[in-house]
């Protein structure tokens, strides 16, 4: 099975209603008749395209819209971005042949709760909108090592960014902000880099005006947030 799912229990507010987009007739016929078997599943309405998607989905209120990424007019993606903004509290299941990573991320993005590839069992769809309205996250296993992995750079490239000086800052007002971060006044300051103290006062002002900061105290908290530290800087 592609997308291992526990049988769940139905709620007893009545049937999940939902409404299918996609632009290949036969399928979204299909689709419908499929879901339209099981009792807990009602399918209250059908789109061929994004477009119609969206009109069907403010005009219904679904539990769940499933849709295609990839439809004329407007894509699926869009149309999520829309029905997410207009009614928050509709599910939308992604289902296609699309296994591109960035279809992938955009759905999820635009607010789609559930990307699966169409190569998805046909007795599998039912449990899928189930656990959908339970406000699971369901994705195709294929897909689920490209969403790990696309985590895992955004971590690396997150962790990269901290780890760069602060833009625009001048070797020596790098210097003056490790000192102002160990509480050094500006005579301090002044004494331990051998300069003026009407020179240390210009790279703070410098310091604050390139961070976009107001105070001494957001400088200092500022170079901690940023590991800017030194221990040898204390010393």
């Amino acid at each position: 099975m592609s997308v291992p799912i526990e049988r769940l229990k139905t709620s007893t507010r009545g049937p999940i209603r939902v409404v299918v987009a996609d632009d290949q007739a036969l399928f979204r016929r299909g689709l419908s008749v499929v879901l339209a078997a099981s009792e807990d599943i009602e399918v209250v309405g059908e789109a061929s395209d994004g477009e119609e998607a969206v009109a069907k989905a403010q005009e219904l209120t679904p539990d769940v819209v499933l849709m295609d990424v990839r439809m004329p007019r407007l894509s699926g993606i869009e149309a999520a971005r829309h029905i997410r903004r207009i009614l928050p509290a509709t599910e939308i299941l992604m289902l296609t042949v699309s296994d591109e990573e960035e279809d992938l991320y955009e759905s999820v993005k635009a607010g789609a709760n559930g990307y699966l590839l169409k190569e998805i069992a046909i007795e599998e769809i039912a449990e899928t909108v189930r656990a959908i309205v339970q406000r699971q996250g369901v994705i195709s296993p294929s897909m689920t090592s490209k969403l790990i992995s696309e985590f895992r750079a955004l971590s690396r490239r997150v962790a990269e960014r901290e780890e760069l000086p602060p833009p625009g800052l001048t070797d020596r007002e790098m210097q003056v902000l490790r000192l102002m971060a160990h509480s050094k006044s500006n005579r301090d300051i002044a004494g331990a880099l051998f300069i003026s103290e009407n020179t240390v006062k210009n790279h703070v002002r410098n310091i604050l005006e390139k961070l976009h900061l107001h105070s001494r105290m957001e400088a200092v908290t500022y170079a901690w947030r940023k590991r800017l530290l030194d221990p040898r800087d204390h010393e």
